[in-house]
């Protein structure tokens, strides 16, 4: 595995922090960690990486307990707030990040294009990050992230100040990633780009994990489908009843919910046989929206 957990704890005097977190990331896959403001999801990735000491449970990266130098070298890191000082130029600030990781000179003098090129900012090398857009220096803050070809990369926010031009970019670059067995750890509360590019999920609620899973398995609770017909009478609804899951109504709408797709031939037959007329069955499958909103009720739910 190249991140697992058991039992990670970080306790705080007023309460806040993160509470027994057992989790499990393997490799070249894409993970998305999600919960309101102040659920303790920036304090767990502080921990993975190395900024905070935990208070109780284990850790361990790339097979090494946290903290490891050796392995320390083979994590990238994109923090949520950061800023670069304004008078050094984009190379410059890649190359104090390059002596950092302990990427010897010449190596440098070849990453530092390269991944410049690859967050699409490509011949700012020597202009100030001072006048960069919000926008840019999130891309650098990429650059930095992929500058010691890492074996996890850990995204805290990475499209929080990105257009949606910008957002389909770094989509396109953790996707790539993955391509190159790269994992991405990513801590978002852009939920559409969440269930875009990530194979498992986890929620934090209150510090504690309130769910964990792949994606597509969290959210097949089943298929909700509308129907509208011209007429609810009681002869519709005891012909639905026996063939769905669960039923309710909407003035001329219906909706209802069974196992699967191949469900849905069933419901148009039935209602035609009811006499009714049918003008519309829509499926409408469960989003990442919901589920978060169902298992943060009572958070700060801001996605």
């Amino acid at each position: 595995m190249i991140v697992e957990t058991v039992g990670l704890t970080k306790e705080y005097l007023d309460g806040g922090g993160c509470r027994d977190i057992d989790l499990t990331v393997g490799p070249g896959e894409i993970f998305g960690l999600l919960g309101p403001n102040g659920a303790g999801k920036s304090t767990f990735v502080k921990l993975l990486v190395g900024l905070l000491f935990p208070s109780g449970g284990r850790a361990r990266i790339l097979g090494r307990p946290l903290g490891d130098l050796t392995v320390r070298r083979k994590i990238g890191f994109l923090p949520e707030s950061f800023r670069y000082q304004p008078w050094l130029t984009a190379a410059g600030v890649l190359r104090f990040h390059a002596a950092l990781a302990g990427l010897a000179p010449r190596e440098a003098d070849d990453r530092v294009p390269a991944v410049l090129d690859r967050v699409g900012l490509a011949g700012v090398e020597k202009k100030k990050v001072g006048g960069f857009s919000k926008g840019m220096q999130q891309r650098l803050g990429l650059a930095a992230a992929l500058l010691s070809r890492p074996r996890v990369v850990f995204l805290d926010e990475p499209t929080s100040a990105l257009d949606p031009r910008g957002r389909r970019d770094v989509r396109r670059l953790i996707q790539d990633l993955r391509e190159e067995k790269v994992t991405v750890f990513l801590n978002s509360h852009l939920l559409s780009e969440v269930e875009r590019v990530c194979d498992r999920v986890a929620v934090i609620q209150d510090g504690r994990l309130a769910a964990a899973g792949r994606l597509d398995a969290l959210l097949d609770r089943g298929l909700e489908v509308e129907i509208e017909v011209d007429e609810v009478n009681d002869t519709l609804l005891s012909a639905l009843r026996p063939v769905v899951c669960e039923l309710r109504r909407e003035g001329t709408r219906l909706v209802v919910r069974v196992d699967g797709r191949e469900r849905l031939p069933v419901l148009a037959r039935t209602v035609c046989a009811a006499g009714r007329a049918l003008y519309a069955l829509e499926p409408r499958h469960c989003t990442l929206e919901e589920l978060f909103l169902e298992l943060t009720s009572g958070g700060e739910a801001d996605a």
